[in-house]
């Protein structure tokens, strides 16, 4: 379970975590979410989001906004995705996280290999949604502001089950796709959507 280890080894000063979400899907933006906790006040039960039932991630991302010391949302586009590559454009919105931050911090956690090229010391964490609590409140945020946007655009686009598979490749995305054609919500960048639209 994530705990506040990491967080302590950069005291004093404020630590945010930041994590993000939709790297892999066919369609949708990548979101990210920075998070700086206080450990006095932290939400109970906190975990990588991948860790969580839907119902639990609903529950707790209130909590989290509502307890944090402060917190905030970034979000990359499809075509921010599309111009300059998925790796940067999730770098793009952890750094519009960052910035929507109402609180400055002395110290970044994020998840994965590396940091972003940004104004904020900061270290990379692997698997630090489920090591640290700030990212792991973090990747909540992240995960369900995306899937609502997701459910949102699946009453525009019925037929590819993003309500459900949130623009993953599932058989029914899948399907839909060939049927259908890419929407302007599709990465088109990505080699199942490319290669439809190169037919």
């Amino acid at each position: 379970m994530p705990d506040f280890k990491h967080e302590k080894r950069h005291h004093p000063g404020l630590v945010a975590g930041v994590d993000e979400a939709g790297r892999g899907p066919l369609a949708g933006p990548v979101v990210a979410a920075a998070v700086i906790l206080n450990p006095r006040t932290a939400p109970k039960g906190l975990n990588d989001s991948k860790q969580l039932t839907a119902a639990r991630r609903a529950a707790l991302e209130p909590l989290i906004k509502a307890k944090a010391v402060c917190w905030g949302v970034g979000v990359a586009s499809v075509e921010e995705i599309d111009r300059i590559n998925i790796l940067w454009a999730t770098m793009l919105a952890m750094t519009r996280a960052m910035e929507s931050l109402s609180a400055d911090c002395a110290h970044v956690l994020v998840d994965g290999n590396r940091c972003p090229q940004w104004r904020w010391a900061s270290t990379a964490v692997v698997e630090g949604d489920a090591k640290c609590l700030s990212i792991a409140a973090a990747s909540i945020l992240a995960k369900e502001e995306r899937d609502r946007m997701m459910i949102a655009a699946a009453a525009d686009h019925p037929h590819y089950g993003w309500d459900t598979n949130k623009g993953y490749g599932s058989a029914r995305h899948l399907a839909a796709l060939r049927e259908h054609g890419p929407t302007p919500l599709h990465r088109r960048s990505f080699g199942p959507v490319a290669q439809l639209v190169l037919l």
